[in-house]
């Protein structure tokens, strides 16, 4: 296995995989429903990279130091036999872990058959405890309550799970105490995600962010938390445990304490882009690479000079570049590239 580091001497140890832009929610700091309306043209079959072609990259990335694999969309259940590429994945030397980010709304038809194809940890979207709330959030009006079932289905399948909440002020910040009363006395980690300025449909501004600092003011009123050491290199949480149970909180800084100097992860669109940053404003197209019959050695070399040449660090800088600037930088959609 080869080490891979880019300009700023971060290795690669991550690879995140789109395997749909579609979704059943419309989330506004996501796929907001004016933009993504019901005759919104997503990409065809034969534009999505297929199980075969992630597999092959995956092995190839695997050989350049990536250790850990997340499937992203999208959502990621709407794939078709998804499982089909989890035993595919899994079967990759030098793969470790592979988890999935999901609104969870499918998990009852394919968690089984996942989990069993070797997909063991879970990240899954949840921005309000309230039922109407949540249901304004997706714009779907889908409640928590079939969201919570399925929480509960997985945990007795065995996962690892991760909730996570994007935090916007005004709109649930109100829900910060609640979640993590419920979910105290569970195996699951609740994470609160900072307001992140994704794409550019979003309508972000610093305004509505709750920091890490705010959230946990709110949350130290009630309980008492305990900051942990990184697990790893690169780890983006900053994760807390309560002193009187088992259970951890998880913070996504991105706004007000930025992670870009350990960040590892490569992110792999569902049409085969390869995007150095949740951020990035351009990707580079392996999809063509691979069906042009690039032999793996070839293919291997091209990728670890991507990697190289990347120097993302957009979250280092966003306060130090002007709302103008900001608004003129053509940023992918999260919808497009995951979370």
């Amino acid at each position: 296995m080869k080490q891979v580091t880019d300009k700023f001497g971060r290795p690669l140890r991550d690879l995140r995989i789109s395997v749909t832009d579609k979704c059943q929610f419309r989330c506004q700091y996501c796929m907001p429903k004016e933009i993504f309306g019901d005759d919104y043209a997503f990409l065809p079959q034969e534009h999505l990279l297929s199980f075969e072609e992630i597999e092959r990259l995956a092995r190839v990335y695997a050989d350049l130091g990536v250790k850990k694999l997340r499937i992203t969309g999208g959502e990621p259940l709407m794939r078709k036999d998804l499982y089909k590429l989890i035993e595919k994945l899994n079967d990759i030397p030098g793969i470790e872990d592979i988890g999935m980010t999901t609104n969870a709304l499918l998990l009852k038809k394919h968690g089984k058959k996942l989990y069993d194809a070797g997909l063991k940890r879970l990240n899954i979207s949840l921005d309000a405890l309230d039922s109407e709330l949540f249901g304004q959030i997706n714009d779907r009006g889908i409640g928590t309550s079939r969201i919570l079932e399925n929480i509960d289905y997985a945990i007795s399948l065995g996962y690892d799970i991760k909730v996570n909440m994007v935090v916007q002020k005004g709109l649930n910040d109100h829900q910060i105490v609640p979640m993590a009363r419920h979910f105290k006395d569970t195996p699951v980690t609740l994470r609160f995600i900072e307001f992140m300025d994704v794409g550019n449909d979003n309508g972000w501004n610093f305004e509505k962010v709750v920091s890490k600092e705010e959230i946990l003011d709110m949350l130290r009123e009630e309980f008492t938390l305990d900051p942990l050491e990184p697990a790893y290199f690169g780890e983006v949480a900053k994760v807390y445990k309560h002193r009187d149970t088992d259970s951890h909180l998880g913070f996504i800084t991105s706004v007000s304490e930025n992670f870009c100097s350990s960040c590892t992860r490569a992110r792999l669109s569902a049409d085969g882009k390869f995007y150095g940053c949740l951020f990035a404003t351009e990707g580079f197209d392996i999809k063509s690479l691979l069906r042009s019959g690039i032999s793996d050695e070839d293919l291997e070399d091209v990728l670890m000079g991507v990697w190289n040449k990347r120097d993302d660090q957009y979250s280092a800088i966003r306060h130090k570049i002007t709302e103008e600037e900001r608004k003129a930088r053509n940023k992918i959609n999260m919808s497009y590239i995951g979370g």
